[in-house]
């Protein structure tokens, strides 16, 4: 039985949740404009999208490279080049201190938040991408369905807290203020996590 890797993946998904996305900087934006309520409401439709995708992606790769070893090193090869673009992405964003660009939705109900934060979430290339190459690298072939859901609970409560996380810090106008000010450092902290992670990525022994 092969070790799945926990921590990393953890970390992986925390970074991830963190740094400036389509649904991050949704849920900032709806938050300040619409609201904490509303704003966790959109919040909790990106945390299910985030859930279906991290299912979709568990169990769906690990199904498919079962079967075909040799995509388990495309799939590695691919998800350090797209680690490294975050991480190339935040560098820059840092480097030449880009301010916070927040996309408030015309929101008016919590329910009509959520539905628009997991159509969000669903529809996220970031998404899509992450998933797929944060189980193509972080679950080994021939991992149990136990320790499939595992980390699919580990990294889906990880999201909700995330998530719901950001929409409490900008319904507070004085917390995004803060964040605002604090953002070159965050996005040289989340350059540097990207990189070391691509790098332990391509070093890792398969096997």
């Amino acid at each position: 039985m092969t070790d799945v890797n926990l921590p990393v993946i953890l970390f992986a998904a925390f970074i991830a949740a963190g740094s400036p996305g389509p649904a991050t900087l949704a849920i900032a934006g709806t938050s300040m404009s619409s609201g904490r309520r509303v704003g966790l409401a959109l919040a909790s439709g990106v945390t299910t999208g985030s859930f279906i995708w991290s299912v979709s992606a568990a169990f769906g790769l690990g199904a498919v490279m079962a079967a075909n070893a040799w995509m388990f090193e495309v799939a590695r090869y691919i998800g350090a080049a797209y680690l490294m673009w975050l991480a190339l992405k935040a560098a820059r964003s840092a480097w030449y201190g880009n301010k916070l660009m927040t996309r408030p939705l015309p929101l008016t109900t919590p329910r009509c938040a959520y539905v628009k934060g997991l159509a969000l979430h669903l529809t996220n290339p970031k998404a899509i991408l992450f998933f797929g190459a944060l189980y193509a690298i972080g679950i080994p072939i021939g991992t149990p369905p136990a320790a499939l859901i595992t980390v699919i609970l580990a990294v889906g409560i990880q999201s909700l807290i995330m998530f719901h996380l950001y929409a409490v810090i900008f319904s507070s106008a004085t917390m995004a203020s803060a964040y605002a000010r604090a953002k070159r450092w965050f996005e040289c902290f989340f350059a540097l996590a990207f990189g070391a992670i691509a790098i332990k990525v391509l070093t890792a022994k398969i096997g």
